[in-house]
């Protein structure tokens, strides 16, 4: 069942449904999320048989302020409050230090915990209802079955999971991909998923700069499992191919006039002969881009499309939450079964 987000009624109903141990499919600016009382163990093992997500994988709590963070988190680094400071609420996600004893389930079983603050009206009206009830924080992945492409209307969520789940309507997100992720339990910031908020942004609110995984100052540490960073991910039903322009262009004149069956989402204007292929105009910019991801690749799905392919992301800084979800959209069907694309 859906109801208007921005109704009082709405968030207290809401509210209640999560007191009880109930699921909701909640609206971020990120993607919405299916949504449980962080701190009950039973409610948030509904979240992982509900998306088919592995127990030992992670899910990011979402608090209303800095004030309930510190309820989950055993410390926060300086440079982690700084983050707070200049991104909460907003699309980053922070990993801290868990609070012994909190929150033992959504974190996967992990000493660490990854902690989030939505820029999203409804969602911070519903943080703030659920504080007044007692409910501190709400695990929250994306409102999805697990791999598959996150969804960014309450309509996605009812399509995942039918109309016996209870979802609040906030309009479509803003952003359209999941937040960034910084590791802070290792000293600096250390990048485990890139998003919205980008390393220059990072950098000039910390003065630190932000490490990848792989430049780690000490290689032998492990660091935290995180939501979303799983090499194969986002992945709609067709196989996803990313391509330059120039390929995409060479492939589409190979096929010819009798093509059917296939997506194309790029940029670079394309002669197109086969009236069958379903060709979308990506946005020039990453920010617009971000924001059509997910309900494009799921439009495609809709159509029926056999086969997606996208013109390659520019390789800079803006693009990268962009180009991570496309790349691991593409590892998840490197496994899927052939598919023809029909020709004349």
């Amino acid at each position: 069942m859906i109801l208007d987000g921005n109704t009082p009624d709405a968030i207290a109903t809401a509210a209640q449904a999560l007191q009880r141990g109930e699921l909701l499919g909640l609206p971020t600016e990120t993607v919405y999320g299916l949504a449980a009382d962080a701190t009950q163990a039973a409610a948030v093992a509904k979240i992982f048989s509900a998306k088919g997500r592995p127990s030992d994988h992670p899910l990011i709590v979402h608090v209303a302020d800095m004030a309930d963070a510190e309820h989950f988190a055993d410390r926060l680094p300086t440079f982690a409050r700084q983050l707070m400071q200049a991104f909460w609420p907003g699309p980053l996600t922070l990993i801290v230090p868990r609070a012994p004893g909190t929150a033992q389930a959504a974190a996967g079983g992990q000493d660490s915990i990854g902690l989030r603050c939505p820029a999203h009206p409804v969602a911070l009206a519903l943080l703030q209802a659920c504080r007044d009830l007692g409910v501190r924080g709400l695990a929250a992945p994306s409102a999805n079955q697990f791999g598959r492409v996150s969804p960014t209307t309450a309509a996605h969520v009812q399509a995942e999971f039918g109309d016996g789940l209870l979802i609040l309507d906030g309009g479509a997100c803003s952003v359209g991909i999941e937040s960034t992720i910084i590791d802070c339990t290792r000293g600096v910031p250390v990048l485990l998923r890139p998003g919205g908020i980008t390393r220059t942004q990072i950098k000039a609110a910390c003065g630190l700069d932000l490490l990848l995984n792989k430049e780690l100052l000490m290689p032998t540490q492990i660091a935290p499992r995180a939501s979303g960073t799983l090499e194969a991910h986002y992945a709609p039903k067709a196989p996803v191919r990313l391509m330059s322009a120039k390929a995409l262009q060479t492939a589409i004149d190979i096929l010819g006039p009798g093509a059917s069956g296939l997506a194309i989402w790029s940029r670079s204007p394309l002669q197109v002969r086969a009236a069958q292929l379903l060709v979308r105009r990506m946005p020039d910019d990453a920010v617009a881009t971000a924001q059509q991801l997910f309900a494009m690749l799921r439009s495609f799905d809709d159509q029926g499309c056999k086969l997606i392919w996208i013109e390659t992301p520019p390789d800079d800084v803006a693009w990268e939450g962009v180009r991570d979800r496309l790349q691991r959209a593409t590892a998840a069907t490197v496994v899927s079964a052939p598919t023809t694309v029909k020709t004349a």
